[in-house]
């Protein structure tokens, strides 16, 4: 028999995952296999990366796997707790199911897979960037420019009709459940849950997300309080309210940065 998984465990099961990866995040930061990592300009590299640099004969191969580690991890740390409400609905569906463990279990893969589709994507464009930027003139004499254009981008897009769906509907995690579950081909379902979440979720959360290569990956304060906000925007009651304060914030920031620039 599987182990019996009770609906009100999972928030003090998430939230003890969750503080163990920040934990581990914390523990990494302040090794001595992280040197100089919090100082990354305008889109840091991501710590791991920046640590297979410093390895001998490291590939780029490599370099992608030590990102997607620490893309996990900080996954992890940043959005699992946003994931409560779904987990709930889904382990009261299935747990009466032998293989209930396996099903959550594929629903959290659909989900961190969706996610790391992303991190891919962003790892190349970040790598991209840094080599254009590094032949371009201009953009050497203008530091700046590359910072206060995501700040803004993160701003504006807080206030489009795309984030306002996809948080609305990353706030009602039924949808995914009802969507996809039909009693039958469950594992197939159980992924599609959780792939269908997380691309809603990217939907909701991207821009924030690159608001980590701005202000450096590896900087926890920043994690912390870009996670604190993501998961009030899905989880909270006033979560909704706080997309228009968010952005002016946003928006503000881009502003005085281009000003003091001038």
């Amino acid at each position: 028999m599987p182990p019996t998984i009770r609906a009100d465990r999972v928030t003090p099961v998430v939230l003890l995952v969750t503080l163990v990866s920040w934990l581990t995040l914390w523990g990494w930061n302040n090794s001595t296999y992280a040197p100089g990592w919090g100082d990354q300009g305008w889109l840091g590299q991501m710590w791991v990366a920046h640590l297979c640099r410093a390895l001998s004969g490291s590939s780029y191969v490599a370099a992608m796997a030590f990102h997607l580690v620490a893309w996990f991890l900080m996954l992890t740390a940043m959005m699992l707790v946003t994931m409560v409400p779904l987990l709930q609905l889904f382990l009261r569906l299935v747990r009466a199911r032998e293989n209930r463990v396996q099903l959550m279990a594929l629903l959290l893969a659909g989900y961190f897979i969706a996610w790391t589709q992303f991190g891919v994507a962003a790892h190349v464009a970040n790598e991209t960037l840094h080599g254009l930027a590094g032949q371009l003139t201009w953009l050497t004499l203008h530091p700046w420019v590359p910072g206060a254009a995501i700040l803004a981008t993160a701003g504006g897009y807080q206030l489009t009709a795309l984030k306002r769906r996809c948080l609305d509907r990353c706030r009602s995690p039924m949808t995914f459940i009802t969507m996809h579950w039909h009693g039958e081909r469950e594992r197939l379902a159980s992924f599609a849950i959780g792939f269908h979440h997380g691309l809603y979720c990217i939907g909701c959360c991207w821009a924030l997300m690159l608001l980590m290569f701005a202000v450096g990956s590896a900087n926890l304060g920043w994690m912390l309080a870009l996670a604190a906000v993501m998961a009030a925007e899905k989880t909270w009651p006033w979560g909704p309210r706080i997309r228009v304060p968010v952005a002016v914030g946003l928006l503000g920031w881009s502003a005085l940065i281009v000003a003091g620039s001038l």
